[in-house]
């Protein structure tokens, strides 16, 4: 169905239809910076507090479609053996605003959230990067797993988690994989090449003047200005690089609460367009909190890998 057709949105989960995967993904995040898209005056998030935790509005429009994602946190879910991110993403023809498909919130985060990592990793990490250390053991931490593993031919895995049964399946998969993969502690990240930090924490995972020269950093796991997952020492030591300054002036508490104002601080398109620096003698640190055209990119290819786009 072209752009401009009015019909009955269609309805799927992410990843899956249409042959979506974690490359695909990243490929559609950058052809949408390669092609000029600027993230700094993209719509803010809106956030409100309700009383399961907090519902999130991500609206968003680019090149021959909108759409907005409404996404619940709710953090008590996962003691129910329920997912934490709920929510639905409603993908409408930018010409006429016509609903075009309806697609799983949840599941499309999981897909789009580890493809901004990698298409800033597979720039970030040093060539021969092959061990990465990934604190976390939720669908992030697995949906991180594959979506690096589409960029990076890593070799090496270390799970750092609280949960050490999961921590050990999620170690067990990345041996289906092909990975040397076991468990280990947050001193791992002295031996890292690669370090992604997925998880709920609030205060520092571990000793940032541990973390190599050499290495690339990602934390993904939180929005708001007052938590974080890495700590004031390795944001010092490292070159720094979000989706947008504006939007991590307001929600990157790893960045807020170091004390970065003055510093130079590159975005993701400068970085994928190659306008950005990245140096060989210090860390390189990605903070995403998450931004609506990732989602509406993510979407626009899902919908037009049906046929019906």
């Amino acid at each position: 169905m072209p752009p401009g057709t009015a019909a009955e949105p269609l309805q799927y989960a992410v990843p899956g239809v249409g042959g979506v995967g974690p490359a695909a993904a990243v490929a559609a995040l950058e052809q949408v910076l390669l092609d000029g898209f600027d993230p700094e005056p993209a719509p803010a998030r809106s956030a409100v507090p309700v009383p399961a935790g907090e519902l999130l509005m991500m609206p968003a429009a680019a090149g021959p479609y909108a759409g907005v994602k409404i996404a619940g946190v709710a953090p008590a879910n996962p003691g129910r053996g329920l997912p934490r991110i709920t929510g639905s993403y409603l993908l409408l023809d930018g010409p006429t605003l016509q609903p075009l498909a309806l697609l799983d919130g949840a599941a499309l985060t999981t897909l789009r959230t580890p493809a901004v990592t990698a298409v800033a990793l597979r720039r970030l990490a040093a060539p021969d990067a092959a061990h990465l250390v990934l604190f976390g053991s939720g669908p992030q931490a697995y949906g991180h797993l594959d979506a690096l593993l589409a960029v990076r031919p890593l070799t090496r895995l270390t799970v750092v988690a609280r949960d050490a049964g999961r921590a050990g399946a999620l170690a067990a998969y990345g041996r289906e994989l092909g990975l040397a993969a076991g468990v280990g502690g947050p001193e791992a990240v002295a031996e890292a090449d690669l370090v992604v930090c997925c998880t709920t924490a609030r205060t520092p995972l571990f000793d940032g003047a541990l973390v190599p020269a050499h290495a690339a950093v990602a934390a993904v796991g939180s929005h708001e200005p007052d938590a974080r997952e890495v700590d004031e020492v390795l944001v010092g030591r490292a070159e720094l690089y979000v989706e947008a300054r504006t939007v991590a002036a307001r929600e990157a508490g790893d960045l807020i609460m170091a004390g970065v104002a003055g510093r130079q601080v590159w975005n993701l398109a400068e970085l994928v367009r190659g306008d950005a620096l990245v140096p060989d003698g210090r860390p390189r640190f990605f903070k995403s909190v998450g931004m609506a055209w990732e989602d509406l990119a993510v979407a626009a290819e899902v919908y037009r890998n049906t046929g019906a786009g």
